[in-house]
């Protein structure tokens, strides 16, 4: 394969979905924001078996219930790179491996959205699977290396965020739940709940989208759900928005929300000069 240089025109006419994830305390209603998307166009990654909220929800899902499946889940959807070798995971022989045991990847043409619920579960799926590697091994007694468990379990899951960000005309978001703590100062922290802090530190680095999904207060005092979108926000939550795009806060509605990052550039200067 060579190396191919792509015109202005090439790429301003490329389908680019938006790659995000939503950060929520549970119970706050991530789950069911399956509810704002087209079903026909979305695919349900669910790793919680946590579907009550949407059993009305008519779209197709796929329960991936260890590491191994997730991963061959992800090189099913983001096809195989070229500059891994074959005993590497999402490699070339790693895809040909996937597609004879999953079918024709055309099946997933139809979806242009996947949702994975949830990267807090993903993480623990990763680092049960690490713990059994010979990697969290020690050489020398043959004991578990906690250490070495948690350096596998990093690597492999920001490997497996990696190669989802990397389809580009899909949308894919994931969610998880927003851990809040106490800092030295008794100030409140908050940060994505995934197991081992590397993953948990480059996350925002490798989405385009970080969003908070919260409870907030009108000038009353009654509390409605909002998506916090920046940034410099007045409440300290974990937010990002690459598509300069989006205001501080927006309402949760993640077919909405998609449309506002992904609509041509035209589309919302003409929606800005409307008001």
């Amino acid at each position: 394969m060579k190396l191919q240089f792509i015109t202005a025109e090439q790429r301003m006419a490329e389908k680019r979905g938006s790659k995000g994830v939503i950060l929520g305390p549970s119970g706050v209603g991530k789950t069911s924001l399956l509810h704002t998307t087209d079903p026909e166009k979305t695919l349900f990654i669910d790793l919680e078996a946590g579907d009550l909220s949407v059993m009305g929800w008519s779209g197709a899902s796929v329960r991936p219930r260890t590491w191994q499946e997730c991963r061959d889940l992800a090189c099913f959807i983001g096809g195989p790179n070229p500059a891994l070798r074959d005993d590497q995971p999402y490699s070339q022989a790693h895809y040909d491996s996937v597609c004879a045991a999953l079918g024709d990847p055309a099946v997933l043409d139809k979806y242009s959205l996947i949702f994975v619920d949830s990267i807090t579960v993903a993480g623990r799926l990763c680092l049960q699977w690490a713990k059994g590697q010979p990697q969290s091994y020690s050489e020398k007694t043959g004991k578990a290396d906690t250490r070495a468990a948690y350096g596998l379990h990093g690597s492999e899951l920001i490997g497996w965020l990696t190669q989802l960000q990397h389809v580009r005309n899909k949308d894919i978001w994931m969610v998880g739940i927003l851990d809040e703590k106490l800092d030295d100062f008794n100030r409140k922290v908050f940060s994505p709940q995934i197991e081992g802090s590397k993953a948990s530190l480059e996350l925002p680095g490798i989405v385009d989208q970080v969003v908070s999904m919260v409870v907030l207060k009108n000038e009353e005092g009654n509390p409605y759900r909002a998506f916090v979108c920046q940034h410099i926000n007045p409440w300290g939550y974990p937010s990002k928005d690459r598509s300069g795009r989006l205001d501080v806060i927006e309402e949760p509605n993640l077919g909405r929300l998609i449309s506002k990052i992904t609509s041509p550039r035209q589309q919302q200067i003409d929606k800005g000069n409307s008001k």
